[in-house]
């Protein structure tokens, strides 16, 4: 009799394992956090694919720089005619770009990230130049100060990180314009602005050359070099074009024209669309010019727009995608969004 009790006790613990089995046999969660250039999750939901596949490679270092505009500079509009009555606040200018070559402005661009990101984005130059000149308070006719700059600045948060504690402590307001280096450039050209920090030496040197900026007092340059970050090629975490095994950032390039995998580009003229440029192989004569890439419109997407946008669509189209570390890290921790 016990005998028998045993094996019908037996039986239908076998039939209650067999009715949950597809249950039991479901994974765990993972606990632990995927790693930093890994997909980012939240439980089972993917927030962020695309990811770092390619970097810390010599030619991708990219160089910031400040230049104070010329008042005397040949302005001109959008249709090249000429522009008369510019009003340049040449002191606001030189005071922003004193700060931010001070002890503390260099200081705290140095520092931003980290509480963050466990990583600093943006690091300082050796040999660049500092700034010990006192700093003006703001008076009614300096107080405001238009600044033309690059994306990856503003769209990294470093931007509205450095110019509160600035504005705070010296009374000036900082109008802030952020497009590409080359619209950021154009818009000076056109007097709508008293300083530009961009990221594109040719670009700056031409700026130079035609008579739109001048040297600061204490300066020895117009150009100001002062800080840099990388350039990082991302994309897909699948990688299906294996850049990330490449020898190099160009070889990257290749693969990904070779498998005609898809890519977002600035085309926009920016400091990023300018270095991206130099990466793709010569006989393909990708340029600037829509022409030049008219054959590889099936996978070549010159988007005319900034890093924020252009990382929302390298994440909705799984491509490839060359951007500034600082906003892609930023990009990153707002789940894909634009700050």
């Amino acid at each position: 009799m016990k005998k028998s009790i045993t094996l019908l006790l037996a039986l239908v613990m076998i039939f209650s394992l067999a009715a949950c089995g597809q249950q039991a046999a479901a994974p765990a969660p993972a606990e632990e956090p995927a790693p930093a250039e890994e997909p980012v999750s939240e439980g089972d939901a993917l927030i962020v694919d695309t990811c770092i596949l390619k970097e810390a490679d010599d030619a991708m270092i990219n160089n910031y720089s400040l230049l104070a505009v010329n008042p005397e500079a040949p302005f001109t509009d959008a249709d090249g005619k000429a522009v008369a009555d510019v009003a340049i606040n040449t002191v606001g200018a030189a005071a922003l770009i004193n700060w931010l070559l001070s002890e503390e402005g260099q200081s705290l661009a140095a520092g931003y990230g980290f509480d963050d990101y466990g990583e600093y984005l943006f690091y300082l130059k050796d040999g660049r130049p500092v700034s010990s000149a006192e700093i003006p308070a703001a008076t009614e006719e300096t107080k405001l100060i238009r600044l033309s700059t690059t994306t990856s600045v503003n769209d990294s948060g470093l931007l509205g990180y450095l110019l509160p504690k600035f504005e705070e402590t010296y009374g000036y307001e900082v109008d802030v314009y952020s497009a590409g280096t080359g619209k950021s450039i154009a818009n000076a050209k056109m007097g709508n602005a008293d300083l530009i920090l961009v990221h594109s030496k040719k670009q700056e040197e031409a700026f130079i050359a035609d008579g739109f900026s001048y040297t600061i007092e204490g300066m020895e340059s117009e150009r100001l070099n002062w800080m840099y970050n990388y350039f990082v090629l991302c994309g897909p975490s699948a990688d299906p074009a294996g850049v990330k095994d490449a020898a190099d950032v160009k070889a990257a390039f290749r693969a990904i024209a070779d498998g005609k995998y898809a890519f977002i580009s600035r085309g926009d003229g920016s400091g990023t669309h300018t270095k991206e440029l130099s990466l793709w192989p010569e006989e393909l004569g990708i340029t600037a010019e829509a022409e030049s890439f008219e054959d590889y419109t099936d996978w070549y997407v010159s988007a005319n727009a900034g890093m924020g946008a252009c990382l929302v669509m390298a994440e909705e189209m799984g491509a490839y995608i060359l951007t500034d570390k600082a906003t892609f890290l930023t990009f990153v921790a707002n789940d894909g969004k634009i700050a």
